[in-house]
């Protein structure tokens, strides 16, 4: 008997990379102005400087601006990127 030795070559090929971007450009666009305005209700957030680190002073704290307005900002936003990340543009037919 004679045995029959068959050399099988596995070769393993490189996956290829999909270079198309997760999301279409305009979606960038929407999610880089939804920081921004995110960055913006944190700035107006910001404040309370006091000369004086032992003297509180509530209208400063407890203003307008940064009870109420920055949150409503930020949260603007955020619904800003969820639209972003949702947003599907429409297809040309």
């Amino acid at each position: 008997m004679v045995k029959e030795t068959t050399k099988s070559t596995i070769t393993k090929e490189a996956p290829v990379a999909d270079s198309h971007p997760i999301l279409p450009k305009e979606n960038y666009k929407f999610m880089l102005a939804g920081i921004v305005v995110i960055v913006i209700g944190f700035l107006l957030m910001m404040g309370g400087d006091s000369s004086d680190p032992n003297s509180f002073k509530p209208e400063q704290v407890y203003s307008f601006r940064r009870i109420t307005l920055a949150p409503i900002v930020i949260v603007l936003g955020l619904l800003v990127e969820v639209y972003a990340i949702m947003h599907r543009p429409k297809t040309k037919a």
